[in-house]
């Protein structure tokens, strides 16, 4: 039974997910949005806002959590550099879906997923 089991698997096992959100938050730090389905979006939207609210303490151990998360120390710099100043003053709600077409193929919705 799954019982309180909420979080989306995507048809992927434990390793396979976690490399998966993973790129997808490292090329959302470097495009600053990415086009991709709805499903995606919504299970690394919680991780990107966490990684920004952890960028706004500006010391070393968030910037090791940071990098250790993202994988790459030039995208954790631009993030604690360019990307966090933006938002000093807020609080949360650092991203944006917005709902696109349906794919053809397959009839997924596909989203932006971008900072507001």
């Amino acid at each position: 039974m799954r019982h309180q089991k909420n979080k989306k698997i995507l048809g992927r096992n434990k390793s396979q997910r976690r490399a998966l959100v993973k790129n997808l938050m490292l090329s959302f730090f470097t495009h600053e949005k990415i086009k991709t389905t709805e499903a995606k979006a919504k299970l690394v939207k919680p991780e990107i806002e966490k990684i920004i609210s952890l960028s706004k303490k500006n010391n070393l151990h968030s910037r090791r959590l940071i990098i250790s998360r993202i994988g790459s120390q030039t995208i954790a710099n631009k993030i604690i550099n360019e990307i966090t100043p933006q938002y000093k003053d807020r609080r949360g709600g650092y991203t944006r879906i917005i709902k696109l077409a349906k794919r053809q193929g397959d009839n997924a919705r596909i989203v932006y997923l971008k900072l507001i």
